[in-house]
């Protein structure tokens, strides 16, 4: 293992070779976007659930499962970065069928780990927040008890696991970042982000915003530039084998978020509430003290700038 250094606040990577898997996704059509221009581009992506038409046009894509140890070999060949944000992102889903989120998430990345060891290439892991379960205290820190509460979270944190092994008994240049809520506008113009995509969805079309249980559960919303950002730096560090919180230090309950989308949005949507949803944590807010020391990572974008900036950019 690499020891920590601080990096540049300003990464930067160019003329390199670079897979995103699950590219054609929210945060990989990102990342794609950023990168494009002065890099050569692979995207791996079997447009489930991403967008082919988020991709631009030089990109070369390789179509199909993730899981594929042959596709994944083809698709590393000769790179020099891979950012692995491909995978079953819904822990609903995973509840109701673990048994594709254990292979979409946790195998993928052990096959995708391996066949980047055999290309020599710096892998950086989509990871998240939900590896810490409920957790005792906020903010929660990398080191802190670790408690999944549903499949999702489980296999999250068993590619944490393999990615440290794999820069500690392979070699492999690879760290894993722990996305709290991710959010953001989308390349063709929408929202993406789990919840708060829910809540603009239904604030303009003035259906009920609804509320999953009393609204009190706390998130730290990040907004998807700075998680883009966190990626850069990640690839460029010297740090292997570690695992970094990517959020803002800051949480907001949903039933705020509920009020603050609903103010930006000009909309007469109701706040309901439903039950709670099976698997979901009460309270989340990110400790980033290492990504900020080791990575140089600071977050820019506040939760009530963001949504603001966002009910703007999607009129």
């Amino acid at each position: 293992m690499t020891t920590p250094t601080t990096r540049s606040t300003d990464p930067t990577i160019r003329d390199s070779t670079v897979l995103v898997t699950g590219g054609a996704g929210f945060i990989g059509s990102h990342l794609v976007r950023t990168l494009e221009g002065a890099n050569e581009i692979r995207v791996l992506d079997d447009f489930s659930t991403g967008r082919r038409a988020r991709l631009p046009d030089d990109v070369a894509v390789f179509e199909g499962d993730v899981r594929s140890q042959q596709l994944l070999r083809s698709a590393t060949s000769d790179v020099d970065y891979v950012f692995h944000a491909a995978g079953l992102v819904d822990v609903a889903e995973s509840v109701e069928r673990p048994v594709e989120s254990h292979d979409v998430n946790s195998l993928a990345t052990v096959k995708l780990l391996d066949a980047a060891r055999e290309a020599d290439a710096r892998v950086v892991v989509s990871s998240s927040a939900a590896v810490y379960g409920h957790p005792e205290s906020l903010p929660v820190h990398e080191s802190d008890e670790k408690t999944p509460q549903s499949p999702y979270g489980v296999d999250k944190l068993a590619m944490d696991h393999y990615t440290r092994l794999a820069a500690d008994l392979y070699g492999v240049d690879a760290v894993s970042l722990r996305y709290f809520n991710v959010y953001g506008r989308t390349p063709e113009g929408g929202v993406g982000g789990g919840v708060v995509r829910i809540f603009f969805s239904q604030a303009r079309s003035g259906d009920p915003i609804t509320v999953q249980g009393d609204g009190s559960q706390e998130r730290d919303f990040v907004h998807v530039r700075d998680v883009v950002r966190a990626n850069l730096l990640a690839a460029t560090t010297e740090v292997s084998g570690r695992a970094y919180n990517v959020g803002t230090g800051e949480s907001t309950s949903i039933a705020t978020l509920a009020r603050t989308v609903k103010q930006c949005t000009g909309s007469n949507s109701p706040v309901v509430h439903e039950s709670e949803r099976l698997g979901d944590v009460d309270r989340s807010r990110a400790d980033v003290s290492r990504a900020a020391s080791e990575l140089g990572f600071e977050p820019t974008v506040t939760v009530e700038g963001g949504i603001e900036r966002l009910a703007e950019e999607t009129l």
